[in-house]
């Protein structure tokens, strides 16, 4: 089993996890009520760090507890780790075996407030180091670029999210009809396997993505990176213009991630610039027929999906189209050179 085979896991490793860990997420959501948890200091690394991300934006939006992303190397190499009072300790790692994410964990115990992990590993040292933890039942992953603990950590803080609006029963709903919209983006396979040839000799693009999908964009540029060694840097569409546009010349690449929600119409009028002004070569995930008219290689999406669970589905495309990419350039999807499965941090 590779890469390509664990891509196509992920309808059913959401399926599993929402049927087996709905109970510990509802006591998740009893911890956060019961110590009166005003915000969330969140710990992660790479692939991980990006679900932090979309925790940011969505238990703000939803939950109104403001989550901060960690800086581990105050706890560690500094010795200076901030006050915790009032917060929950979150860290999210698929190995649970990095010490400067464990560190965190274990200083939020040292000052008495709860913890918790998200983890693909419940016997692993950051679960013991945990108060609570949360099983994302990937089940074992080998390719070393991850993809469905990704998208399990996502439902993970998804889960948590829904558990804490005890008023909003329907977003269950939502959650249980993502494998459906999974299932209908993984038919666009053979189709991204094409147009990822366009892209064959790309050295260098911009990612970009906004709101929940901030997190998608740092996501794609990773995979981007780890996989076909493009210089690949993530930007929201409000941050892109501050400075960074400055890249742009006519058919240089910009991929951007563009569902439907609040912040839509900010990355349209984006690609609207980059289009007319600047002529990119965009490459474009997107429910809206008009934007998706823009791109050179556009990648629709299903309709309907709600956008706060959206990054669930618009990442599985982007996966595709790196692996088709790292395949077309004569890589490896299973090995990518110079990192490894499990990276250990202090």
């Amino acid at each position: 089993m590779g890469l390509h085979d664990e891509i196509f896991e992920q309808p059913e490793v959401i399926r599993r996890l929402l049927q087996g860990q709905r109970s510990q997420v509802q006591e998740a959501a009893r911890l956060i009520r019961r110590h009166g948890i005003r915000y969330a200091f969140l710990a992660a690394r790479g692939t991980s760090d990006n679900a932090g991300r979309y925790a940011g934006y969505l238990w703000g939006a939803h939950n109104s507890l403001a989550v901060a992303l960690a800086l581990p190397s105050l706890f560690t190499y500094y010795g200076t780790p901030p006050s915790l009072a009032n917060s929950l300790v979150v860290s999210i790692s698929q190995s649970g075996k990095s010490p400067d994410i464990i560190s965190v964990l274990q200083e939020g115990r040292r000052q008495g407030v709860p913890t918790m992990a998200i983890t693909n590993a419940p016997d692993s040292p950051l679960a013991k180091a945990a108060d609570l933890v949360i099983d994302i039942m990937a089940g074992e992953e080998k390719a070393v670029a991850a993809s469905k603990t990704y998208t399990a950590q996502l439902m993970a803080v998804a889960m948590i999210s829904a558990a804490l609006e005890t008023d909003r029963p329907e977003r269950w709903d939502d959650l249980e009809q993502a494998p459906e919209w999974m299932e209908a983006v993984l038919k666009l396979d053979d189709d991204l396997a094409i147009q990822a040839q366009r892209y064959r000799y790309m050295e260098q693009c911009v990612v970009i993505g906004r709101g929940f999908n901030y997190a998608t964009a740092f996501e794609w540029s990773l995979k981007l990176k780890e996989l076909t060694y493009t210089i690949a840097d993530p930007y929201s569409s409000a941050d892109f213009l501050h400075g960074p546009l400055a890249l742009v010349t006519r058919g240089f690449p910009v991929l951007a991630v563009a569902p439907s929600g609040a912040v839509f119409e900010t990355v349209r009028d984006l690609l609207v610039k980059l289009r007319d002004q600047f002529h990119a070569e965009l490459v474009v995930i997107s429910d809206d027929p008009e934007v998706l008219q823009f791109a050179q290689t556009p990648i629709p999406l299903p309709a309907g999906i709600p956008e706060w669970i959206s990054p669930l589905i618009t990442i599985l495309p982007a996966q595709l189209f790196v692996y088709h990419l790292t395949r077309a350039r004569g890589y490896s999807t299973e090995t990518p050179r110079s990192i490894h499965k499990v990276t250990e941090t202090n």
